[in-house]
Protein backbone atom coordinates (compact mmCIF):
# COMPACT_ATOMS: atom_id res chain seq x y z
CA UNK A 1 0.00 0.00 0.00
CA UNK A 2 1.24 3.61 -1.12
CA UNK A 3 1.58 5.85 1.40
CA UNK A 4 -1.31 8.29 -0.42
CA UNK A 5 -3.42 4.66 0.41
CA UNK A 6 -2.66 4.72 3.89
CA UNK A 7 -5.35 5.94 6.72
CA UNK A 8 -4.71 9.12 8.16
CA UNK A 9 -5.51 7.16 11.66
CA UNK A 10 -2.63 4.99 10.26
CA UNK A 11 -0.25 7.83 9.43
CA UNK A 12 -0.89 10.02 12.07
CA UNK A 13 -0.04 7.28 14.76
CA UNK A 14 3.02 6.60 12.91
CA UNK A 15 4.28 9.79 13.12
CA UNK A 16 3.04 10.02 17.04
CA UNK A 17 5.47 7.11 17.47
CA UNK A 18 7.97 8.54 15.49
CA UNK A 19 8.11 11.95 17.59
CA UNK A 20 7.72 10.33 20.63
CA UNK A 21 9.85 7.22 20.36
CA UNK A 22 12.62 9.83 20.31
CA UNK A 23 11.91 11.32 23.39
CA UNK A 24 10.50 8.65 25.49
CA UNK A 25 13.83 7.55 26.93
CA UNK A 26 14.36 11.18 28.80
CA UNK A 27 10.58 11.05 29.76
CA UNK A 28 11.81 7.49 31.79
CA UNK A 29 14.90 8.80 32.63
CA UNK A 30 13.88 11.83 34.81
CA UNK A 31 11.28 9.49 36.54
CA UNK A 32 8.09 9.91 34.74
CA UNK A 33 5.44 8.20 32.58
CA UNK A 34 4.25 9.77 29.91
CA UNK A 35 0.89 10.71 31.28
CA UNK A 36 2.66 12.39 34.03
CA UNK A 37 4.66 14.16 31.40
CA UNK A 38 2.40 15.33 29.72
CA UNK A 39 0.42 16.45 32.70
CA UNK A 40 3.56 18.76 33.95
CA UNK A 41 5.18 19.59 30.52
CA UNK A 42 0.63 21.41 30.09
CA UNK A 43 0.91 23.07 33.99
CA UNK A 44 4.63 24.15 33.65
CA UNK A 45 3.99 27.79 32.71
CA UNK A 46 2.11 28.07 36.15
CA UNK A 47 -1.59 28.26 34.74
CA UNK A 48 -3.85 26.57 37.06
CA UNK A 49 -6.57 24.14 35.06
CA UNK A 50 -9.57 22.50 36.69
CA UNK A 51 -9.42 18.53 36.66
CA UNK A 52 -11.64 18.44 33.76
CA UNK A 53 -9.88 21.15 31.64
CA UNK A 54 -6.40 19.07 32.38
CA UNK A 55 -8.25 15.55 31.48
CA UNK A 56 -9.00 17.12 27.83
CA UNK A 57 -5.50 18.79 27.27
CA UNK A 58 -3.96 15.78 28.01
CA UNK A 59 -5.91 14.06 26.93
CA UNK A 60 -7.30 11.32 29.56
CA UNK A 61 -10.18 10.52 30.98
CA UNK A 62 -11.09 12.48 34.13
CA UNK A 63 -11.02 9.59 36.99
CA UNK A 64 -7.69 8.78 35.25
CA UNK A 65 -6.37 12.40 36.02
CA UNK A 66 -8.17 12.66 39.15
CA UNK A 67 -5.80 9.69 40.72
CA UNK A 68 -2.93 10.75 38.92
CA UNK A 69 -3.47 14.36 40.59
CA UNK A 70 -3.60 13.24 43.78
CA UNK A 71 -0.69 11.06 43.31
CA UNK A 72 1.87 13.75 41.41
CA UNK A 73 0.64 16.31 44.62
CA UNK A 74 2.08 13.32 46.99
CA UNK A 75 5.66 13.64 45.16
CA UNK A 76 5.04 17.07 45.68
CA UNK A 77 4.98 17.86 41.90
CA UNK A 78 1.60 19.05 41.99
CA UNK A 79 -0.85 21.37 44.16
CA UNK A 80 -4.49 20.98 43.71
CA UNK A 81 -6.68 23.21 45.62
CA UNK A 82 -10.90 24.26 45.49
CA UNK A 83 -11.83 26.80 43.15
CA UNK A 84 -12.41 30.07 44.90
CA UNK A 85 -15.25 30.71 42.22
CA UNK A 86 -16.76 26.99 42.34
CA UNK A 87 -16.13 24.81 45.63
CA UNK A 88 -17.33 21.66 43.43
CA UNK A 89 -14.33 22.01 41.05
CA UNK A 90 -10.42 21.41 41.91
CA UNK A 91 -7.67 23.69 40.54
CA UNK A 92 -4.43 22.10 39.42
CA UNK A 93 -0.83 23.67 39.25
CA UNK A 94 2.23 22.26 38.90
CA UNK A 95 4.31 23.31 42.07
CA UNK A 96 7.95 25.19 41.19
CA UNK A 97 9.58 21.36 42.15
CA UNK A 98 7.13 20.02 39.33
CA UNK A 99 8.01 22.89 37.02
CA UNK A 100 11.99 22.63 38.23
CA UNK A 101 11.44 18.66 37.13
CA UNK A 102 9.88 19.02 33.79
CA UNK A 103 11.95 22.19 32.53
CA UNK A 104 14.37 20.91 30.83
CA UNK A 105 12.51 18.30 29.89
CA UNK A 106 10.56 20.70 27.93
CA UNK A 107 13.29 22.32 26.26
CA UNK A 108 14.33 18.96 25.15
CA UNK A 109 11.22 18.16 23.71
CA UNK A 110 11.17 21.39 21.84
CA UNK A 111 14.71 20.68 20.60
CA UNK A 112 13.05 17.30 19.60
CA UNK A 113 10.14 18.58 17.99
CA UNK A 114 12.41 21.10 15.94
CA UNK A 115 14.75 18.22 14.57
CA UNK A 116 12.06 16.17 13.54
CA UNK A 117 10.32 18.86 11.32
CA UNK A 118 14.23 19.81 9.52
CA UNK A 119 12.20 17.35 7.09
CA UNK A 120 10.05 20.39 5.92
CA UNK A 121 10.27 23.41 4.96
CA UNK A 122 9.13 26.08 7.37
CA UNK A 123 5.83 26.70 6.16
CA UNK A 124 5.18 23.46 5.75
CA UNK A 125 6.09 23.14 9.82
CA UNK A 126 3.34 26.05 9.87
CA UNK A 127 0.82 24.39 7.90
CA UNK A 128 1.24 21.23 9.79
CA UNK A 129 0.63 22.60 13.10
CA UNK A 130 -2.55 24.51 11.81
CA UNK A 131 -3.81 21.10 10.49
CA UNK A 132 -3.19 19.42 13.54
CA UNK A 133 -4.49 22.41 15.88
CA UNK A 134 -8.00 22.29 13.46
CA UNK A 135 -8.63 18.01 13.53
CA UNK A 136 -8.11 18.18 16.81
CA UNK A 137 -10.61 20.92 17.24
CA UNK A 138 -9.11 23.67 18.44
CA UNK A 139 -7.56 26.99 16.88
CA UNK A 140 -3.68 28.24 16.81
Amino acid sequence: MSPGQRSMEYLLGQATHALYKGFDAHVRAAGLSSIEWRVLARLQDGEALTVSQLAHEVPAKQPTVTKLVQRMSEQGWLAPQADAADQRRTLVQATTAGRRLVRPLVVRARAHEADMLRTLAAPEQAALKRLLAKLAGRTT
